[in-house]
């Protein structure tokens, strides 16, 4: 399924909920189905800056698709990660670079998160394509 498919896919789920706090308990539910991260990638270098919660993303290169699996100690942060690697793993590295990610705004979670939430948002997503970078071709 290609990245745009993923995308339309979320924002058709977000707008089954009327209220955030619904959307939060579904953030959560997909946090608690995350491919976790193996415990030898938690290190230091696979943190993401500028984040309050601790968040950990690793990407994998095989068959020319990377791969991603992570964790987070807090629950929202979990299932805000677990949106990410939903849209972006096992895909092209050259597409993770070039989206936009346009869902993120669709679903209005940039404006539902704290500012230091926000932040650590914007830190995953350049986390993530640093990552794919370092796998384009």
């Amino acid at each position: 399924m290609a990245i745009k498919e993923k995308e339309l896919e979320i924002i058709e789920e977000f707008e089954l909920f009327d209220d955030w706090m619904d959307k939060y308990e579904h953030i959560i539910e997909l946090g608690k189905d995350l491919p976790l991260i193996a415990a030898e990638h938690k290190k230091d270098e696979n943190l993401i800056k500028g984040c309050q919660s601790r968040v950990w993303v690793w990407g994998e290169f095989k068959d020319g698709l990377i791969h991603f699996t992570a964790d987070s100690d807090a629950i929202i942060t979990k299932g805000v990660i677990a949106l990410l690697v939903r849209v972006l793993s096992e895909e092209p590295p050259e597409e993770v670079l070039k989206t936009e990610l346009s869902f993120l705004k669709e679903i209005g979670l940039q404006e539902h998160l704290s500012p230091t939430r926000a932040n650590g948002l914007v830190g995953m997503v350049k986390h993530i394509k640093m990552l794919a970078l370092a796998n384009c071709g």
